[in-house]
């Protein structure tokens, strides 16, 4: 039984994809059809068709293309970069089938090599008498998004992998030309046939260093040492995505406002801000929300940002104080000796559980206890990625000016809106202002980074 039905080749423009095709050409049985889904052109530049498939059927419905591939004598596939069809994507990535060929090369030399090729017209070369020299002018905006855009494809790429539990045989431009790896390739393909030399057909193009293919290469180096190569400032996240909390929306029956509650939430004061301008509607489904937006064209979503410190004061005054808490009170007391005052009203106590609590947070939203991340205290960022499933909110609104965005909300959906009345004290057995400290502040911001950096908050109070 083969292994393999068909294969891809992953790769990008100037990755050494057209070496490694000629390569693969010439194992007996294994034919690689080109940039078979290039929207450009099919297969190859000045071809109308494609194993009889036209390039207007193609663009039709490219699974017309990808299934005459798969049906073509012997071992088939073609070359698939991250601008290709992306209908075709799923049925390729997602068919265990399919082997995975991943062709990658360093970022500045395929960018290089991509700014040469267009300023020659020269995409190929068969013999190094014919060449065409010239130098890359580097431009950093440009190699920015040329890097994004390749990182974007390979991480969903192997995201895709991941999930449907395969893998790939991943090989760089270097190994492109390496006849042992080659070889290997034919072998983990399943092929009987192997290379006993490498194809003369094409030959590397550009051969010299980068400071000889580069006009300007002192900025090039320059602006290179800005890029964060290994990813030095990203803030790991390791808090479990949500769920989007459909049920918890709230919507004027009448009036296109649908307000998606962050927890620890508001709910009271908006509510009877929306209350005003008509009557709600809530413990929607999916299928009854997408009804309340076709019946309101123009609606207007919004969510409340509010300061991390006041949601962990909010959380654990809740903790404290709802009777629903008292198991996993009484869990989080003895597993994890977090104190809890005798009595709430003890501001002392209250501030030292306080900051305990806002300490374990730090691992509970990085998913190192045994307990799950409650709603009360997930990360915003993490409810606004679940609320994005279902629907991005038009407006964070902002708890500190809720009076002035309300306005602009309701103005924005057409709606005569009364003014907003602010809350009442916090439902807290001691106020904020009594517990507040530096230490307080700082376990807050190490357990809720991201929505720091995300959000723009500083130090409650500044």
């Amino acid at each position: 039984m083969p292994k393999f039905d068909s294969f891809v080749i992953f790769a990008e423009m100037r990755t050494g994809s057209n070496l490694l095709e000629a390569a693969v050409n010439a194992l007996e049985g294994v034919t690689c059809h080109g940039e078979a889904f290039n929207p450009a052109l099919i297969g190859y530049p000045k071809r109308t068709e494609l194993l009889g498939i036209t390039r207007e059927a193609r663009d039709a419905d490219p699974m017309v293309l990808w299934r005459a591939i798969r049906n073509a004598p012997g071992l088939n596939g073609c070359r698939y970069f991250h601008a290709h069809d992306p209908r075709v994507f799923e049925a390729m990535v997602r068919d265990p089938k399919c082997a995975k060929i991943v062709l990658t090369r360093n970022p500045i030399e395929s960018y290089v090599s991509l700014m040469i090729a267009r300023a020659t017209g020269q995409w190929k070369l068969g013999d190094a008498k014919h060449r065409k020299a010239a130098q890359a002018d580097f431009d950093a905006a440009e190699f920015e998004e040329h890097l994004a855009a390749l990182q974007g494809f390979q991480v969903l790429l192997m995201n895709a992998l991941q999930t449907s539990g395969q893998t790939a045989f991943y090989i760089d431009y270097e190994d492109a030309q390496n006849l042992d790896v080659l070889n290997g390739l034919a072998a983990w393909l399943g092929v009987e046939a192997r290379l006993s030399a490498l194809p003369d057909s094409l030959v590397p193009q550009n051969p010299e260093p980068l400071e000889a293919k580069v006009a300007n290469f002192p900025q090039m180096e320059a602006s290179l040492a800005r890029l964060d190569r290994f990813n030095l400032s990203r803030t790991p996240n390791f808090e479990p995505r949500r769920g989007a909390n459909v049920p918890g929306f709230v919507a004027c029956k009448d009036a296109g406002l649908l307000y998606m509650p962050l927890r620890p939430a508001l709910d009271q004061p908006i509510r009877a801000w929306m209350d005003r301008i008509g009557p709600l509607e809530d413990g929607f489904s999916q299928k009854t929300l997408r009804q309340w937006k076709r019946r309101h064209p123009g609606h207007r979503s919004f969510a409340v940002l509010r300061h991390p410190v006041k949601r962990v004061h909010l959380a654990y005054a809740a903790l404290i104080g709802w009777p629903v808490f008292a198991e996993l009170r009484e869990t989080l007391a003895k597993t994890y000796r977090l104190p809890f005052p005798k009595k709430p009203s003890d501001a002392d106590a209250y501030a030292e559980g306080l900051v305990a609590f806002a300490g374990w947070l730090k691992s509970n939203l990085n998913n190192q206890t045994s307990l799950p991340v409650h709603a009360l205290w997930a990360s915003q960022s993490a409810t606004l990625a679940a609320f994005a499933q279902i629907a991005t909110p038009d407006l964070l609104a902002r708890e500190d000016r809720l009076a002035e965005d309300l306005a602009y909300l309701a103005q924005a959906a057409g709606v005569e809106a009364p003014a907003f009345e602010g809350p009442q004290a916090d439902p807290t057995p001691v106020a904020l202002d009594q517990v507040w400290s530096r230490e307080l502040e700082e376990a807050v911001q190490a357990a809720y980074l991201r929505d720091y950096m995300q959000f723009g908050f500083g130090a409650w109070g500044a």
